[in-house]
């Protein structure tokens, strides 16, 4: 690969050199939205000859530029001015905009400032114990005088080879100033644009890609360039001072609204959680004099008012750690303080001592409580890493928390940028989980993701793996072993899903900036693979597996011996390997370079004779089809992997390692026996141990036993094997006969009693990700379900049973799971959910009346449907509440319909919600509420003309229906006056209103959507406003349809475009996909059998293509909108809006390559020419001039034989008496090039042959008279 071998004597670095420290000075302007500064590159030339000096710089206007105080000749195209085509161009010439802006595509991209070097410039080699080379290292070394340096963390060892290199050349200063007018990419202003009635703040849009920092200040935007760094930032000093150069009334005095900042619905007056304000209020003063706070990446050094202007103050910072120009940003605003560190317990602080961090968090007036309460875990989680992992590697952590970031969370350098929407207050529950791994996976980064950074782009599934894979170790010890083994079977089972068809995580990490679904596959996997790698890491070597190879990167870094801080596949695979003391040359093969997951076929048979078990393991993913059916939400991904050459990994027929296998006897002992899997097919035999009683299931089934055998259930108890089962609750026969439960009938007690051994557990260890099927019956699932602890067991059980057929014994075993409070919360709802499909008429409703009856018992009064006022004060007791009316939503009869009880059921629980004695909101609970009753609303087919409803029943249902409706709406217009929490009521009215108007339950216009979408609505209830108009039909209206692309294009949310440009793409794969056909059964008349014609096969192949492939769908996309003509124009404005940056322009140039055929044309217009006019002025002067008529016919063609010919004779005669003679106009054909000149005569030219391209041309000669001249006429 390139880069990787250094040419001795030949610098490795692409630029001839590299920066050793960099000074930043930015002068931010509220009022104008715009900025000037300077900054000062100290650059450390790798060889003498360095003649030119490149830096990557956009959108900045140059002001002055020199080399140590010499002007170079220098060459600066600004790459936005290449984004602006001509008026007359079309969509059809996407590619022309395209070639222009390719170069910036490139990682890192192509530099834009080109600094040719004066040649008084010497660069002269120094000796290193010159006071030169001295000089030239306290030059390049950090200015510490401001600052506590024992404060500091051990710098990087970039530090010291950039030291080193800067004494062997003279440095060079570059000092560049600068200004900014038009922001476009790099910096975002909120609550400065008319009617934005949010506090004023600003912040740099920071990006994990090259392309970002160098919008603001002229640098090497290259992660590879690391160095250390000094900021000052100017900027108001108060919020008053951010209006005083305007006349505040025209921001803020003409509104008597509130300001409001992450929570504003769709009436501000009143928020969830902020107590904003405008200078209207009663406390004006105190807003228009909050401080104006700057916090960026580093440690603050001073902080001094401007002395020329007391209104401004400058902030300065110094980064004593090297880092790349990305992981520099900055806020400003009038942000409160937080301190998180005071969450520290004591004894922590004190064990801690001078490595105990501080943590800070800064958000908006009024939102501290929230930051408190949602950065709680923060403190506890950065001493676990710096006791497990070795020291932070800055000197604090801050988080500050602003409007409109289009990513959750942005990392720098011990300074992370939060998006507003992770705020939730202490009465609310659902985001807690969630949020916290956002969080804790932002500080995460700051040891790996910004102290180490990937070498190349294909190593980040290293720094997103083991991230993410510190987080979830961190959130096991915060949530416990159960939580964590749930989440990641979940993941797991979820990975098996998605990952077909895709590229390996280590060939992703070049298409990360394709689509943000990438990022999230390789989030997905990256931590899976590393899970799985400890646990065999774990098995294999006996230690303490991925931690403590993490540990020693983490120290590599540190001492030095991690290059750059830049880590790659082959380091990882190495340091693995010595400490992990295994080979995994297959294991990354396979895993990280391979793609896919392996799909396992189990069969297992008893051998009486040899006492041993026979299994044979057999991997099936080689066999599986590769036909996927293209999706909505990931077509605009798919179109853009087929634009960009983007191809799936090879299918691996073998995916080879160890599998422990536990084998649970009839005694109840497990025995575990590791297999090696080495080929696609394994066979091998497992040797029997037990010879004891076998044990029985349950105490129920213990007593049964005894009973029937007239024996003592109690003498005989220390006989017998019994374990203690989970789910043995409503035993008691009044319980099964109130619960109408069933039991094991004798033939098959009398099976599972013959049964050598109770359940074999496949992947005991979960060292897999994987499907397994094994052939098992289903009372081993059950005894699985029962008496394995292990939750990934547990929950194999329950997928395994919930695709059963339908039965009364199997409701049994899912109602007694979900009532027993002793299983994990997980394992509890996801029984509840498979109890929905136990819900039949043909079995009473059976699963139907288990799930009201668990919802009666645990939620409401004794004896009575009315249920009690929620308390959610248990976790577990609240995802129960939540899991049973979903449970219920999904009932269905034969026809589709659901039951009328069940609809029922939940319109009582929504009415009748009773939320006053509980100290959490129910906002989400009543949105699931909300959600479970649209849903019974909805699967109403088509009248096929035979109805066994009564009319009765038709009547109560529309009632039903009637009020079911009024009451979603009732929630929504309480949110118009009581905002609920981020109007999660709206949201899902919306959503409910949608999927209602979709399944032709009601009628409802666009227009009911479109009053959601303007600009002072929150945004994600805006955003959902837009997502049901798509869902509706985007296309079907060209006036929501330029409206859509006019948001998508120039909205002043960077977080609202990006979101509009996923729901574009969604809407072209709704139209691109089309609507599900289903398979037409043939026709019958009197018994004979119509079958159709070829036609309909041929059409049937071309949906199939249509669905399955992407150049298919494609194809259908163009043809549904080729002659769409307010698309072209309405996204060809969106390309060229001024509003938008380059990324986003990229993603809709390939909106329109996909769309439409480029064509290499371009309108020309031209002026129709104008008539000559002459005016005689006498003396021989004519002035000639253009009139202002045009000329719109061409002129009539010369005919040069007439024009040859000799005057008449009498003409000349008249002509030789005049004295003076009128010009004479002679008309002279061109000669060919090769003929020698013509003699000059008084006679008329003789006539010459045409040019070869059969153009005559002529030659007009002017002969004036010596008199005045006369007007020709």
């Amino acid at each position: 690969m390139v880069g990787l071998v250094e040419t001795p004597g030949i610098p490795a670095s692409r630029l001839g050199f590299s920066v050793s420290h960099q000074k930043v000075e930015l002068d931010i302007d509220f009022a104008t939205r715009s900025l000037k500064g300077k900054t000062e590159i100290t650059i450390s030339p790798h060889f003498k000859e360095l003649k030119v000096i490149r830096l990557n710089c956009r959108q900045c206007n140059l002001t002055r530029l020199n080399v140590n105080n010499r002007a170079p000749n220098i060459k600066y195209q600004e790459p936005y001015a290449r984004s602006s085509r001509t008026s007359y161009a079309s969509v059809h010439q996407h590619h022309l905009l395209r070639q222009k802006l390719e170069p910036l595509l490139k990682d890192p991209p192509d530099e834009e400032l080109i600094i040719t070097l004066p040649k008084s410039i010497k660069i002269d080699e120094l000796d290193p114990l010159s006071a030169d080379a001295a000089l030239a290292k306290i030059n390049g070394a950090i200015k510490r005088d401001s600052i506590d340096t024992s404060a500091l963390s051990v710098t990087t060892p970039i530090i010291k080879a950039g030291e080193d290199q800067t004494a062997r050349f003279t440095p060079i200063t570059v000092n560049i100033e600068f200004s900014i007018e038009k922001i476009r990419d790099g910096l975002h202003f909120v609550g400065l644009t008319e009617g934005d009635l949010r506090y004023p703040h600003v912040y740099s849009r920071n990006s994990q890609f090259s392309g970002g920092s160098c919008c603001l200040f002229p640098c090497i935007d290259d992660p590879s360039s690391r160095h250390t760094w000094e900021l000052s930032i100017k900027c108001p000093r108060t919020l008053g001072d951010v209006f005083r150069p305007r006349t505040a009334s025209s921001h803020v005095n003409g509104n008597n609204e509130t300001l409001t900042n992450g929570t504003n619905g769709v009436h501000p007056h009143e928020t969830h959680g902020n107590s904003g304000r405008s200078p209207m209020d009663i406390d004006d003063d105190d807003d228009m004099s909050l401080d104006i706070a700057v916090v960026a990446s580093g440690d603050m050094t001073d902080e001094v008012v401007d002395a020329n202007d007391p209104r401004k103050k400058t902030v300065s910072f110094l980064c004593s750690n090297a880092v790349a120009a990305q992981h520099i940003g900055f806020a400003i605003g009038p942000f409160e303080h937080a301190d998180l560190s005071e969450f520290r317990e004591a004894d922590e602080d004190d064990k801690l001592g001078s490595n105990a961090i501080r943590v800070h968090g800064f958000c908006l007036p009024g939102r501290a409580d929230e930051v408190r309460n949602t950065c709680l875990p923060l403190a506890k989680a950065i001493d676990s890493f710096t006791v497990t992992y070795g020291s932070y590697p800055f000197s604090s952590y801050k988080l500050c928390f602003v409007d409109d970031q289009v990513a959750d969370t942005v990392h720098t350098a011990s300074f992370t940028l939060c998006s507003n929407r992770l705020l939730f207050p202490e009465d609310i529950l659902e985001p807690l989980d969630r949020v916290t791994r956002i969080l804790v996976h932002a500080l995460v980064s700051q040891w790996i993701g910004v102290n180490i950074i990937p070498k190349e782009s294909t190593d980040t599934w290293v720094i997103i793996g083991i991230s993410y894979f510190i987080t979830d170790i961190f959130l096991k010890k915060l949530c416990g072993n159960n939580e964590y083994r749930y989440r990641q079977k979940k993941s797991a089972d979820r990975l098996c899903e998605v990952d077909v068809q895709r590229p390996s995580i280590y060939a992703m990490g070049a298409l990360l900036a394709l689509d943000p679904s990438e990022a999230e596959f390789m989030a997905l996997k990256a931590p899976l693979v590393l899970f799985v790698l400890d646990r065999r890491l774990a098995k294999a070597s006996g230690s303490s597996g991925l931690s403590r190879i993490i540990s020693r990167i983490f120290l590599n870094a540190k001492v030095g011996d991690l290059p750059n801080s830049a880590i790659t596949t082959a380091y990882f695979l190495r340091t693995c390997e010595k400490l992990g003391h295994a080979r995994l040359d297959t294991f990354f093969q396979q895993w990280i370079y391979g793609a896919g997951c392996p799909r396992f076929s189990v069969t297992q048979r008893f051998n009486k004779k040899k006492l041993v078990v026979e299994m044979l393991i057999k991997q099936t993913q080689a066999e599986q089809s590769t036909d996927r059916n293209l999706e909505p939400d990931t077509f605009l991904r798919d179109v853009k992997e087929e634009i960009h050459n983007v191809y799936a990994g090879p299918i691996q027929p073998v995916f080879t390692g160890p599998m422990t296998i536990r084998i649970h006897e009839a005694d109840g002992t497990p025995y575990e026996h590791i297999v090696e899997i080495k080929e696609a097919s394994t066979k091998f035999e497992i040797p029997y141990n037990t010879k004891y009683k076998r044990l029985k299931r349950s105490r129920r089934q213990k007593e049964r036993a005894a009973a029937a055998s007239g024996v003592d259930a109690a003498a005989d108890a220390q006989d017998d094997v019994l374990l203690y089962c989970l789910g043995d609750v409503l035993q008691s026969e009044e319980e099964v006969a109130d619960w109408r439960l069933v039991d094991w009938s004798k033939e098959d007690e009398e099976r599972m009693n013959q049964e050598s051994y109770e359940w074999i557990r496949m992947d005991a260890d979960f060292e897999w990700i994987c499907t397994m099927a094994i052939n098992m019956p289903a009372y081993m699932f059950l005894s699985q379900l029962q008496q394995d602890r292990d939750i990934v067991a547990q929950l194999e059980s329950i997928q395994y049973i919930a695709t059963q057929r339908e039965h009364p014994l199997v409701s049994t075993i899912l109602v007694r799971t979900l009532m027993d409070r002793r299983y994990f919360h997980g394992i509890r709802t996801s029984a509840a959910h498979a109890l929905a499909k136990n819900a039949k008429d043909e079995l009473d409703w059976i699963g139907l009346f288990h799930l009201e009856k668990a919802f009666q018992e645990f939620f409401c009064f004794p004896n009575s449907p009315m249920t009690r006022s929620n308390d959610f004060s248990n976790r577990t007791s609240y995802y129960i509440q939540c899991a049973i009316p979903q449970a219920i939503s999904n009932v269905r009869d034969h026809s589709g319909r659901a039951p009328l009880r069940a609809k029922k059921f939940l319109l009582d629980k929504l009415k009748f919600n009773d939320n006053s004695n509980n100290e959490f909101s129910d906002c989400h609970y009543v949105a699931i509420l909300m959600s479970a009753l649209t849903n019974t609303l909805l699967a109403c087919p088509e009248d096929t003309g035979y109805s066994f409803a009564f009319e009765d029943d038709e009547d109560e249902d529309e009632r039903l229906q009637k009020a079911a409706i009024d009451e979603i709406e009732r929630y929504r217009s309480m949110d118009e006056w009581i905002s609920s929490y981020q109007n999660i009521y709206s949201v899902t009215a919306l959503d409910c209103k949608r999927q209602l108007a979709l399944a032709k339950v009601i009628e409802i216009q666009i227009s009911d959507f479109l009053q959601y979408t303007q600009e002072d609505t929150f945004d994600p209830l805006r955003l959902k406003a837009f997502s049901c108009v798509v869902d509706l039909g985007l296309f079907k209206n060209d006036a929501v349809l330029h409206y859509f692309l006019y948001i998508l294009g120039s909205d002043r949310s960077p977080y609202v475009r990006e979101s509009m440009h996923l729901l574009f793409g969604r809407a072209l794969g709704l139209l691109a996909i089309g609507d599900p056909v289903p398979e037409d059964a043939p026709q019958q008349l009197d018994g004979l059998i119509i079958e159709q014609e070829a036609s309909s096969t041929e059409a049937r192949k071309s949906e199939l293509a249509r669905t399955q492939t992407v150049p298919g769908a494609v194809a259908a996309l163009k043809s549904e909108l080729e002659s769409n003509d307010v698309l072209k124009k309405a996204l060809w404005e969106s390309v060229l809006s001024a509003d938008i940056g380059l990324d986003e322009i990229f993603n809709l140039l390939d909106i329109c390559s996909t769309l439409y055929d480029p064509r290499t044309s371009l309108v020309v217009t031209l002026k129709y020419p104008r008539y000559w006019k002459v005016e005689n002025k006498g003396n021989g002067k004519l002035l000639f001039s253009r009139s202002n008529k045009s000329r719109t016919k061409p002129k009539p063609k010369l005919e040069i034989g007439k024009l040859q010919r000799v005057p008449s004779p009498l003409l000349k005669r008249a002509d030789s008496h005049r004295a003076n003679p009128t010009p004479k106009i002679v008309f002279k054909p061109k000669k060919p090039p090769l003929a020698p000149p013509a003699p000059r005569a008084d006679g008329p030219p003789p006539s010459a042959s045409p040019p070869a391209d059969g153009k005559p041309k002529l030659t007009l000669k002017f002969k004036m008279g010596g008199g005045s001249a006369k007007s020709p006429t």
